[in-house]
């Protein structure tokens, strides 16, 4: 029996749409990387200094009295959390910030315009918020081992704790840049749930020396694993399994990205 010719046309449109995708997600994380590349002295330098001043004024107010890991100096077990809680903070500010600029400036109806899926927009901010955090971990490091040596036990464990966590804060500053109208709401997501929970998650201090509550609510602040397991990965010590941490940070970045690709796929307060 003959079979009907199949026509070649939708075929070279599905690959000429896969091809707009590529383009568009890639022209889309050039210029989110080249947004805050043009002003590194504010979204690079500026936390790197505090994080340095913490480090200095809590290193000398500390050391010796917070009780930490065995064998790691108070200086030494400051560092990876100083530097997970910069990345957290970074990662977050990266995509909030700009897409809450672009919806306030209203240049945000090009990007609606332009051929890019829900998908692209969402690996776009993503890729571009994890450079950001790459680089200011990376300048943070290099400053403080200057004055602090830093074990390496287990490099896979770094990295991975690094993508996980600086991923999911990147997704959660997409939700919170969609849900915002004004800086006004950025600066609350800020002030009451990044900084609290940044703070609130060991950076300063091993959970072990809280009193009993405290040291079980510890375990309910997604930061806490973030920050435990990024610290395992320089000296092979952590106040819970890798594993755990591990876990909780694929968990967030699991459950938050479903969230954020509901809202691009529904256009939610993106489209009026």
């Amino acid at each position: 029996m003959n079979r009907e010719k199949q026509p070649t046309l939708p075929l070279a449109d599905a690959e000429l749409a896969r091809f707009s995708d590529r383009v568009g997600f890639f022209t889309l994380t050039q210029k989110e990387i080249k947004r805050f590349w043009s002003v590194l002295g504010q979204t690079v330098t500026a936390p790197v200094i505090t994080s340095l001043l913490y480090l200095l004024v809590f290193a000398q107010a500390m050391k010796g009295r917070a009780p930490v890991y065995p064998g790691v100096d108070y200086t030494a077990f400051l560092v990876p959390g100083l530097v997970m809680m910069t990345v957290i903070q970074n990662a977050f500010a990266n995509s909030s910030s700009s897409l809450t600029q672009s919806k306030i400036m209203g240049n945000l109806v090009f990007l609606l315009m332009a051929p890019l899926g829900a998908w692209e927009w969402f690996a776009a901010y993503v890729a571009a918020a994890l450079v950001r955090a790459a680089l200011v971990a990376v300048v943070m490091l290099a400053v403080a081992l200057l004055f602090v040596p830093l074990p390496l036990h287990a490099p896979l464990a770094l990295l991975g704790m690094f993508l996980l966590s600086g991923a999911s804060l990147a997704v959660l500053g997409l939700i919170a840049g969609i849900v915002a109208n004004k800086f006004d709401h950025l600066a609350a997501f800020t002030n009451f749930l990044i900084t609290p929970l940044s703070f609130l998650s060991g950076v300063f201090y091993s959970v072990h020396a809280l009193p009993p509550f405290w040291y079980a609510a510890s375990h309910f602040n997604p930061f806490f694993y973030m920050i435990d397991g990024f610290r395992y990965g320089f000296f092979g010590q952590a106040d819970v399994p890798i594993w755990l941490s591990l876990l909780w940070a694929a968990s967030c970045l699991a459950v938050l990205s479903v969230i954020c690709l509901w809202m691009l796929m529904t256009g939610y307060k993106l489209r009026r």
